[in-house]
């Protein structure tokens, strides 16, 4: 048996998603912090629905350049609550503004967001083996130790079921179940 993770399912843009990026290990802090906001989008949602508007999200955040995200004030926030290409929730965005300054404060104590995250897993992905999709966690003892440092730095958007799907996305945890042909390939 040679099938991708089911929960991807027929969806094009899904598919591609989940044979180019979920699962491989991502360093840049720009789309970290992409993926940390768009994970936060996602609560309460589908990812596909964030996934469709991932472009859009680009666009209206500035590329995620945390430094210019940061000094958005109300004219901006005004502007994103107007724009239909994005999840228009007032705290969703107040918190990704929030998050910008905290990912300043994190990379000036660490040098980068990804050397920060990347400790949580030393530097090395997490390879689970699971048979099938209803055996992978919503959440894990790790997960709840990366929400709670990101939320005692001041981030809003982090509880550790966001932040386990974090770490699935940017391969910090390898959550390919065994058959689907991305399980060995997603960490090189």
């Amino acid at each position: 048996m040679n099938q991708r993770c089911e929960w991807c399912g027929e969806d094009p843009l899904y598919i591609k998603y989940h044979d180019e990026e979920w699962g491989v290990p991502l360093h840049d802090d720009r789309r970290l912090f992409e993926m940390l906001t768009l994970e936060g989008a996602q609560a309460g949602l589908s990812w596909i629905t964030v996934l469709r508007k991932r472009e859009n999200y680009r666009a209206a955040f500035d590329g995620f350049d945390p430094g210019m995200v940061a000094r958005y004030g109300d004219s901006k926030i005004l502007q994103l609550l107007a724009n239909d290409g994005i999840i228009r929730n007032r705290l969703k965005i107040a918190s990704t503004i929030r998050n910008a300054q905290c990912v300043l404060d994190i990379q000036q104590e660490f040098g980068s967001l990804d050397r920060f995250l990347w400790r949580y897993v030393d530097d090395k992905p997490i390879r689970n083996a699971w048979r099938d999709r209803h055996a992978l966690p919503a959440s894990t003892l790790l997960s709840d130790r990366l929400s709670k440092d990101l939320k005692k730095r001041g981030f809003g958007f982090v509880g550790s079921t966001i932040c386990y799907a974090f770490m699935q996305a940017t391969g910090m945890v390898n959550d390919h179940v065994r058959h689907c042909p991305r399980y060995r390939s997603a960490e090189i």
